[in-house]
């Protein structure tokens, strides 16, 4: 019987010292030829730099630059989640307007979660980042006036911070409720339902406030808004609607705070074939194809004007904060311009069960 095999560790990491000593120099020599310093000789340099090839070798940049000043080339942008496309159209502008700037974006996400936003910004001040863009789950944010005090630019994305004078760059919020609740209005819907995110959210708020603000100014008889918030997901949204479209005075028109209510509410108006007006706050993938109606902003735009902010910050210092505000556009495709239907035309009794569920939209393409 054959006696077991030593178990081999596998390889570790090539360090700065395995390059020296494979390439016949002291790590010091090593090391400048690798950072692309003068005073190496050039067959010593493609030595050097053949025997890291061939070791894998990758240089801890990280160190180098904390080493060289407590400084690193990232800047950290901190999102809910990249799984919504609103986070990763700001993502994609934030990068876009840190090309060439010889900055890295390092990216982490909270899950709207305000607890756990607070630890994911301190592994990025730990990280020695440049800038901090943020899209804050939480409003409290005093902890973060002493690392701005230091110098470190930090500018809020979508969301101000009521504890941090600070630059910010938001949607117009207001405007864009307000123009899509009128446009509904003027289509002669007297039962409107808004549907809302949860209202610790800053854009929740903003959006609630204007929905109820523009009902009391109208103040036309007859006319009346119902509010559904604290719904942050798809599936609790439908839920939330399947409950308005049965009961007993259903909505002939539905405004949706976000996104990803939308989708959660379109599927609802689908299953029910219902025929009630809707329009969608944020823009998403397919609605145009869909016909849905929608209060649209270039959320590219939010995370370059952030980017650049940082930017300046870096290069110019500290100064009065910015406020930069994105209009937003009411795009009309059919869904949010349908009249009114009477209650028993819009939604047969529909007993214990739900009719089967509709392959296409509900708007039929001659309102688009």
């Amino acid at each position: 019987m054959s006696s077991p095999q030593p178990q081999i560790p596998p390889p570790g990491r090539a360090t700065l010292r395995d390059v020296a000593r494979l390439s016949g120099v002291s790590p010091k020599t090593a090391a400048r030829a690798l950072n692309g310093e003068a005073h190496v000789r050039p067959e010593t340099r493609e030595k050097i730099l053949t025997a890291a090839a061939s070791l894998r070798f990758h240089p801890n940049r990280m160190a180098r630059e904390l080493r060289q000043g407590a400084q690193s080339s990232a800047v950290g942008l901190v999102v809910g989640g990249l799984e919504n496309p609103f986070y990763s159209k700001v993502a994609a502008g934030v990068d876009h307007a840190l090309r060439g700037h010889g900055l890295e974006l390092i990216i982490a996400t909270t899950a709207d979660d305000p607890e756990h936003e607070r630890d994911v910004v301190k592994t990025m001040l730990e990280r020695r980042v440049r800038a901090l863009i943020m899209l804050p789950a939480s409003t409290e944010h005093a902890y973060l006036d002493g690392e701005r005090q230091l110098g470190t630019p930090i500018v809020f994305v979508d969301r101000p911070s009521p504890a941090l004078a600070t630059d910010t760059v938001l949607i117009d919020n207001r405007g864009g409720v307000r123009q899509a609740l009128r446009s509904l209005l003027a289509h002669g819907h007297q039962r409107i339902a808004a549907v809302a995110d949860v209202q610790n959210l800053y854009t929740a708020r903003e959006r609630v406030l204007a929905f109820s603000e523009t009902m009391e100014e109208v103040g036309v008889a007859g006319v009346t808004g119902v509010i559904r918030s604290d719904v942050h997901d798809a599936d609790a949204a439908y839920a939330v609607t399947l409950d308005l479209l049965r009961g007993p005075s259903p909505p002939s028109a539905l405004l949706t705070l976000n996104n990803q209510i939308s989708l959660g509410v379109f599927r609802a108006m689908c299953e029910l074939q219902s025929r009630s007006a809707l329009i969608g706050f944020d823009d998403f993938d397919l609605a145009d194809v869909l016909g849905i109606s929608v209060v649209a902003y270039n959320s590219t735009e939010l995370g370059r004007h952030a980017a650049e902010i940082a930017l300046s910050r870096l290069k110019l210092g500290p100064g009065t904060p910015k406020r930069i505000v994105i209009p937003t556009e009411l795009l009309r495709r059919g869904s949010g311009e349908r009249p009114p239907t009477s209650a028993l035309e819009d939604h047969e009794p529909v007993p214990g069960s739900a009719r089967p569920v509709h392959p296409y939209s509900p708007f039929p393409s001659d309102l688009r």
